[in-house]
């Protein structure tokens, strides 16, 4: 049983390409998606593999590497890991805007998976209750984004209103979700001020079409120029784009005694102080510098 509870925010700071393994549409390399929402999405598998591949090079102890996430395959100890990641759901997504660049865009379904999944950690945000949103309308926090009484985000236009408590969620979520430090000080500072509250119905449009689709073309290793017919498409999270996914520790189970075995408070401990504000590198195209997120754990009180 998981008696450590903790979530993990993944904000990223180049594309993420978590692929979703098949294709049924024009991109060729598509990432994953939830089947209900088709919000972007990341697997807790994938998200554990890379945790664990990068241990080492993140200040991790390497001989602690199978107490905590399982034995490699055909090793001929066998026992469960110590640690697991929950799949990742869309909590904000960056999407262009004719005032200020862009801006975090979110949804109240999204806001409260977020939210629930914060309150199961014994976690209690103190977020205002989103109000219903139309299609075509949302709701901001920053007049200065608008033009007129209108909100432009891509090729749409929005009804706008302006909502008094919306900035306190924002700070919250700010302060929660990303890093401390200078590096991550304007973002902090924008996502207080440019979180912007669509439809359910419009944030799913953007999470299907607002996301990066980039052409590539297989090269021949013999002649090192395109091979006939070799152009692909494949599909990425935008930077700047937060996720959120559960995080769960127990006590390890090597069966090599109780005196041997780490409690799941000192599993927590090493994972925090090895993933917490660090850069990891999730998914796809790793050589192009592509699957750079930053964890920041948030934990929940104790469970017996």
């Amino acid at each position: 049983m998981f008696e450590q509870h903790a979530a993990v925010f993944l904000y990223a700071v180049s594309p993420v390409h978590m692929g979703a393994g098949q294709a049924i549409g024009v991109i060729d390399n598509p990432i994953q998606r939830e089947r209900h929402t088709r919000h972007p999405c990341f697997a807790g598998s994938g998200i554990k593999g890379a945790v664990r591949h990068a241990w080492e090079a993140l200040g991790g102890d390497q001989a602690h590497i199978g107490r905590l996430f399982g034995p490699e395959s055909g090793s001929p100890s066998l026992h469960a890991g110590a640690v697991s990641f929950g799949d990742a759901q869309t909590v904000l997504l960056p999407i262009r805007s004719i005032k200020g660049g862009y801006v975090y865009a979110t949804c109240p379904t999204a806001i409260e998976r977020a939210r629930r999944l914060l309150t199961l950690i014994n976690i209690k945000p103190q977020w205002p209750a989103l109000p219903a949103v139309a299609e075509g309308q949302c709701l901001l926090a920053n007049p200065a984004l608008l033009s007129g009484e209108k909100l432009h985000l891509e090729a749409f236009e929005y009804t706008a209103r302006v909502s008094q408590e919306l900035p306190k969620l924002a700070e919250d979520l700010a302060s929660r979700a990303l890093p401390d430090g200078e590096a991550y000080a304007f973002f902090r500072d924008k996502l207080k001020t440019d979180l912007v509250v669509l439809s359910d119905t419009d944030f799913a449009y953007f999470s299907e079409h607002a996301t990066l689709v980039e052409p590539h073309v297989r090269i021949n290793d013999k002649t090192g120029t395109a091979d006939d017919g070799g152009l692909f498409y494949t599909e990425n999270l935008p930077p700047e784009s937060l996720l959120v996914a559960p995080l769960l520790a127990s006590q390890t189970r090597t069966g090599n005694g109780k005196d041997n075995e780490l409690p799941a408070e000192a599993v927590m401990a090493q994972v925090k102080t090895v993933i917490d504000g660090k850069l990891l590198q999730l998914g796809g195209d790793a050589t192009t510098g592509r699957g750079l997120v930053v964890a920041k754990i948030v934990e929940g009180p104790n469970h017996g």
